[in-house]
């Protein structure tokens, strides 16, 4: 009896040794070589060894065939000899016919045997292998590679015999290829489902690898809402058109808007107020810096850091002006979800703090009204224009010109800015809000 356990758990060593090299070659392969990349920087020599048989896998996997192999002759050969008689003698002396007594003993043991091995040689293993695989290949890493060294020659015939049937066979070592984009966004998307990274951050690097397909186009503000000024204008009407507009960088143009001799921004204008002193736009202006419109933001952002500058004027291929992108909308295209193109080219009407109305004169009469209801205006069929600049038009009589202005509903309507004869900004200021005439 005692031989018969002893034979057993014999046995069962030969299949723990068996799911030890399962385990060991599941974990060296499934095992992330950036991780053990970075170990062995930091100075762990296991992970460096891990990393090393990872990187050799024919000679790594030649050795851990070779263990698997001995395993299972062992456990077939020492199972069927000795287990498989003594089960056999016993079914004899409970009366089966000696003849299937011994049949019946080797069917039981390789029922059995398979049985263990399937659960305690591979199963297991590889579960344990898949739940830890960095760890559990730096343990292993050094006990295969003297296992390595001990069963050289054997290793050496078996990673050439493989090598000469690959090449037969018109295969070659395909060698690792590069992280992709679309298994980057698969972690993110599996760090975030698992609470590793917050919904925001996840956004953020999905805009982040969107930036070398997104031209810029796609961000920029379009010309028709840009605010132009002209080098030659007053410092007076400089500073309304600052005022009312609220962006913070204007380009300056000489004679026609394609025309762009520089960039002025707010910070230079307010010092030169701050300090009393009128604001000569020729003084001011930097030099202008014009992006194509096909330019990817990513490339866009590289040329931000080359220039020092965090704006510029987006050109057509016919080399006009077609809009104005800053650094500012990348980060808008990074951190969350940005307007369309046609929302951002739709022209619309803003209420500002102080009650007034900045309004795209091209804004459709019915988008007007529907964002100005307070603003009674004739029934479309008493109407013979379709936008609020066409309303400008039909009130003033005449080509408006920068600085005009009349009363209407409640409001002082100023034109604060052309694009040649076309009106292009309106400032819409309740009259209850304007100082009182001196009388």
């Amino acid at each position: 009896m005692n031989s018969v356990l002893l034979e057993a758990g014999f046995i069962l060593l030969l299949l723990v040794g068996n799911g030890v090299f399962a385990m060991t070659e599941l974990a060296v392969v499934s095992a992330r070589k950036s991780r053990l990349k970075g170990m062995a920087a930091a100075g762990d020599q296991r992970a460096a060894a891990a990393l090393a048989l990872a990187e050799s896998p024919n000679r790594f996997l030649s050795t851990v065939q070779v263990g698997i192999t001995m395993v299972g002759i062992l456990a077939g050969a020492f199972g069927g000899a000795t287990l498989a008689a003594h089960i056999g003698n016993g079914l004899a002396a409970v009366g089966l016919p000696g003849a299937y007594a011994q049949a019946a003993g080797v069917a039981v043991v390789v029922v059995v045997i398979t049985f263990c091995s399937l659960i305690v040689g591979e199963l297991v293993p590889k579960r344990v292998a898949l739940a830890n695989p960095e760890g559990i290949a730096r343990v292993m890493a050094g006990p295969m590679a003297r296992l390595a060294a001990l069963a050289w020659p054997l290793v050496k015939v078996l990673s050439v015999t493989t090598e000469l049937v690959l090449r037969l066979l018109g295969l070659r070592e395909r060698k690792e290829s590069p992280v992709t984009e679309e298994e980057v966004r698969a972690l993110i998307r599996e760090g975030r489902e698992a609470g590793v990274f917050h919904q925001t951050e996840a956004r953020m690097v999905e805009g982040v690898l969107a930036l070398d397909r997104l031209p810029v186009r796609e961000i920029m503000t379009p010309r028709a809402k840009i605010i132009w000024i002209n080098v030659h204008e007053a410092h007076e009407t400089i500073w309304h058109k600052v005022v009312v507009s609220g962006h913070t960088t204007f380009p300056v143009y000489q004679g026609d808007r394609d025309n762009v001799v520089g960039m002025i921004s707010v910070k230079a204008i307010y010092a030169n107020l701050a300090a009393g002193l009128p604001v000569t736009v020729k003084d001011l202006m930097t030099k202008p810096l014009i992006v194509p419109s096909s330019l990817a933001a990513i490339s866009l952002l590289e040329t931000f850091k080359r220039s020092g500058q965090f704006h510029a004027l987006v050109s057509d291929e016919f080399g006009g002006i077609v809009g104005l992108v800053s650094l500012h909308d990348v980060m808008e295209a990074v951190i969350g979800d940005f307007p369309s193109q046609d929302m951002r080219l739709k022209p619309m009407a803003k209420r500002r703090e102080d009650g007034s109305w900045l309004v795209d004169a091209m804004i459709e009469i019915e988008d007007f009204q529907a964002q100005m209801p307070q603003f009674v205006l004739p029934p479309p069929e008493a109407r013979s224009y379709h936008t609020f600049g066409g309303y400008v038009f039909e009130q003033l009589g005449r080509v408006p010109a920068e600085g005009d202005a009349f009363e209407a509903q409640g409001y002082r309507i100023e034109i604060i800015d052309m694009d040649r004869n076309r009106v292009d900004k309106v400032l819409l200021i309740p009259l209850d809000r304007l100082p009182p005439r001196q009388s």
